[in-house]
């Protein structure tokens, strides 16, 4: 039992298995977003749950294994499992098929089940976006919101797999919420690497403008999301419950960009880890129960 546990542990901490609570959030709202005036099923929710999990499974263990030898490079990247060989770069390729055996077989299940056909079509692209990622830094300092996208395509993806007819202005907002919320707190976790970016030829805003350049753009990117999120309340009708949630975002927002300076990087990732992991779940919370209570109000 204890060799499995070790073993559970070292794949969750390869593709950083707590991270999915970042987008996950999201894509459950507007899940119950997409469903009104119902709420979801037990079934849809739990294919967008798996959806979620196997996509990301398979976006960041491709990742991984793109990156290897410059994590072994790294100092601070040094110690994941590809570079030690903890994990054999054959077994990361097995567990990055099955990911995406499981996210296809998820997409092609709202069809058998559902009747639609929109997941299964658009999930090919999706893993393109998402493993595509991998690669921007090579080429591009804006890999930042490249990832930004491939996350915020979760809301977006869930509404098409709950009511693609509805689409329209929340899903899209939600999507521009999450792209600039991903894309500020990466450029925070990044400015760790400037240095070692600019050593190795690679691309990002740290190691292209500085550090002080690059707190400020996500500064002005977690605007951005507050702003959006304002306007998805607006254009989806929400209520007092998802407002308190999107003021929480905004104050824990402001306390994760003041965690760091040019001059103190050393709270990176209490910003990082702890702070973003309690804006999606309070978000996604509150935004939930504003739906779900607006529902049952109006079947009574």
């Amino acid at each position: 039992m204890a060799a499995l546990l070790t073993t559970v542990r070292i794949w969750a901490e390869m593709i950083k298995f707590p991270h999915s609570l970042f987008a996950l959030p999201f894509a459950l709202l507007a899940t119950f977003l997409a469903a009104r005036p119902q709420l979801p099923t037990a079934a849809q929710l739990g294919l967008i749950v798996l959806c979620m999990v196997s996509a990301r499974s398979a976006a960041m263990t491709f990742n991984r294994i793109v990156d290897a030898r410059l994590d072994a490079l790294n100092p601070r990247t040094a110690a994941r499992a590809l570079p030690r060989g903890t994990i054999s770069l054959g077994s990361a390729w097995l567990f990055f098929a099955a990911a995406v055996l499981v996210f296809l077989v998820a997409c092609a299940a709202f069809d058998w089940l559902h009747g639609n056909p929109w997941p299964l079509r658009l999930s090919l692209p999706v893993l393109a976006l998402l493993g595509g990622y991998s690669f921007t830094k090579r080429f591009t300092s804006w890999s930042h919101l490249i990832l930004g996208l491939g996350l915020a395509t979760a809301p977006v993806a869930a509404w098409i797999a709950i009511r693609p007819a509805t689409l329209g202005a929340p899903a899209w907002l939600l999507l521009l919420a999450v792209m600039l919320w991903v894309a500020g707190f990466d450029l925070i976790y990044a400015c760790q690497d400037r240095d070692f970016d600019r050593a190795q030829g690679l691309y990002s805003v740290p190691a292209r403008l500085g550090v002080s350049a690059a707190l400020w753009l996500a500064r002005t990117f977690h605007v951005g999301t507050v702003a959006a999120l304002v306007a998805v309340g607006w254009t989806a009708h929400l209520g007092t419950l998802y407002y308190v949630g999107v003021a929480i975002t905004a104050a824990l927002l402001a306390a994760e960009n003041a965690l760091v300076s040019a001059h103190d990087l050393s709270r990176v990732n209490l910003a990082f880890f702890t702070v973003n992991g309690v804006v999606g779940l309070v978000l996604g919370t509150l935004g939930i129960l504003d739906v779900t209570l607006s529902c049952l109000r109006n079947a009574q």
